[in-house]
C-alpha cells in the first residue's frame, strides 16, 4: 500500500485584507489598516503549490470561504438589501464587518485534525473540523468546511467526518495547527503529537499572562477519541507559556515534524525532556528531535520569520525539503541557523526552499499555515470526489480565474462595497464548478 502525505493548500480568497483580527498574532496585529493585495495573495499561494507539485509533491486545493458572511450580519441583526445590510455595518459595527469578511479559511492548517486511516481502528481516515470558537471572524468558518471536506471525502468506507466540538472555551479546537503525526513514514503507525495551551478543566493554572491560549487539553483529548485512537498513538504535550506570550499563538509557529523527524524550538513544550520521551516510547521507529537552541533563535526571531511555519517535506530518498518563507532570508540569526545547524547537522533535512507568501505572513500565516496534510493510500487517492488534486491544467485555470475575479488593491474601507460582495459570489459559483464540488457555499443552498 502506498501511502502518500498531501497538501491541501488553501485558496486565498477574494476578500484577503488587513484588519488585525487575530489577537496574540503578532504579525496579524503589526499590520493592521495596510492596504492588501488580494489577486497577489492568491497568485503567491498558487505558485507555491505549483512549485511543490513540479518537485514531485502530491498537491491538493480547498476552497475559500464565502466572503462577506451576509447571513452572519443578518442574524445579528442587521436587515435590508445585501446594500443596506453593509453600510449599516460599516457605519455601526465596523470590526464585526472586518470579521465577516476575513480571508482566514486560507490557512487549512486550522481547518481540521485529520487521522490517517492506516492508524483507525475501522480502516478509514478520519476529519474533524475546527472550532475556531477562540476568535468570531474564524468561528464562522466551520460550517463551510465540514461540506467542503464531506463532498472531497465523500466516499463513507474510506473515511469518516465527526460533528465540530462545542464551541465553548472549555473545548476550544484550533485543528491541525497544534497537531502532527510522526511515524517512520507515511504509511507506518504513526503517534499523534496534539499540542495545548491550556486546561479548561483542572491542571496547575500554569499558562501566558499576555495573550490567550487558543487549544485546550480537553478539545485535542476530544478528538482523539472521536477518531478512535488509543493511549499508546497520542501525546498531549503543553505549549511553552513563555512562547505563547511571544506571539506563538499556534503550536505550528514554533515546532513542525514529519515521517520520524520533529524540527522545534527549545520554549516550544513546557515539557521538553518529557514530551520527547514519551514520543519516543510510542514510535515503532526512532525518533528524529532536531532542537533550535534558543541562543541561535530567540523567540522574537523564530516569530518574526516563521522559521518553524515552514512544510517539512519528505523525499523518496530519505531526506527532508524544508520550504521557508523570505522572511527567513531577512533575519541574520534564522539564515544561519538554516545553514549551519539545520542544512550542515546530523539530520534528515537536506534542501531549504525558499517560497515568497508576503501577503499572508503580513496577516501572521506562513507556508505550513497555508496547508493542511492528509496522508493517503492509493486507492484513497483515487477515490476522491471532485476535481481538487493539482495538475498543470487546474493549475493554469486557477491563475485565469484569480486574475478575472481578484482585485489587486483592498482596503478595509472597501470591505462596504457591495461591487465586492457581488465580484465574490461571482467567483465562488465559478470556483465551485472548476473544482466539481457542487453547492458548498450558503448562497448555493
Amino acid at each position: 500500500m502506498t501511502v502518500r502525505e498531501v497538501n491541501f493548500d488553501g485558496l486565498v480568497g477574494p476578500t484577503h485584507n488587513y484588519s488585525g483580527l487575530a489577537h496574540g498574532n503578532v504579525a496579524s496585529m503589526s499590520h493592521e489598516g495596510l492596504v492588501a493585495n488580494p489577486r497577489e495573495a492568491a497568485l503567491q499561494g498558487l505558485e507555491k503549490m505549483k512549485s511543490l507539485m513540479d518537485a514531485g509533491y502530491a498537491q491538493g486545493v480547498l476552497p475559500p470561504q464565502q466572503r462577506p458572511d451576509l447571513g452572519a450580519l443578518r442574524e445579528l441583526g442587521f436587515a435590508g438589501s445585501d446594500a443596506q445590510v453593509l453600510a449599516r455595518a460599516a457605519d455601526e459595527a465596523p470590526q464585526v464587518l472586518r470579521a465577516v469578511c476575513s480571508a482566514s479559511s486560507m490557512w487549512t492548517a486550522n481547518a481540521a485534525t485529520v487521522t490517517p486511516s492506516v492508524d483507525a481502528p475501522d480502516g478509514r481516515a478520519h476529519f474533524t473540523p475546527a472550532n475556531l470558537q477562540s476568535s468570531f471572524h474564524r468561528y464562522l468558518e466551520p460550517a463551510t468546511t465540514g461540506r467542503v471536506l464531506a463532498s472531497i471525502f465523500a466516499d463513507e468506507a474510506r473515511f469518516a467526518h465527526h460533528p465540530v466540538l462545542p464551541a465553548t472555551p472549555a473545548f476550544s479546537d484550533e485543528g491541525a495547527a497544534n497537531h502532527t503525526r510522526l511515524a517512520g513514514d507515511h504509511g507506518e503507525p504513526g503517534v499523534h503529537l496534539y499540542v495545548y495551551g491550556r486546561q479548561a478543566f483542572g491542571g496547575d493554572g500554569i499558562a501566558p499572562r499576555r495573550y490567550p491560549a487558543r487549544q485546550t487539553l480537553e478539545a485535542s483529548q476530544a478528538v482523539a477519541r472521536q477518531h478512535g485512537l488509543g493511549d499508546a498513538q497520542t501525546v498531549f504535550a503543553q505549549q511553552h507559556p513563555e512562547a505563547i506570550d511571544a506571539g506563538v499563538f499556534h503550536n505550528d509557529v514554533i515546532a513542525v515534524g514529519n515521517g520520524p523527524v520533529l524540527l522545534y524550538h527549545e520554549y516550544a513544550f513546557r515539557d521538553e525532556a518529557g514530551t520527547l520521551d514519551a514520543l519516543r516510547e510510542r514510535m515503532a521507529s526512532p525518533l528524529i528531535p532536531v532542537r533550535v537552541p534558543v541562543e541561535a533563535v530567540s523567540l522574537d526571531d523564530a516569530v518574526a520569520s516563521y522559521l518553524f511555519n515552514s512544510q517539512l517535506l519528505s523525499n523518496p530518498d530519505g531526506t527532508m525539503t524544508l520550504v521557508v518563507p523570505g522572511e527567513c532570508q531577512e533575519r541574520e540569526a534564522v539564515w544561519r541557523c538554516l545553514q549551519d545547524h539545520l542544512l550542515a547537522g546530523h539530520n534528515p533535512i537536506s534542501e531549504v526552499v525558499v517560497k515568497d507568501v508576503k501577503q499572508s505572513m503580513r496577516n501572521g500565516g506562513g507556508p505550513a499555515c497555508l496547508r493542511l496534510r492528509v496522508a493517503l493510500s492509493e486507492a484513497e487517492r483515487a477515490a476522491l470526489s471532485g476535481r481538487v488534486l493539482l495538475d498543470d491544467a487546474l493549475h493554469g485555470e486557477l491563475v485565469a480565474w484569480v486574475e478575472r475575479h481578484y482585485r489587486d488593491r483592498l482596503a478595509p474601507a472597501d470591505l462596504a462595497d457591495p461591487a465586492l460582495a457581488s465580484e465574490t459570489l461571482a467567483a465562488l459559483d465559478e470556483l465551485t464548478g472548476l473544482l466539481r464540488l457542487g453547492s458548498v457555499y450558503p448562497f448555493q443552498r
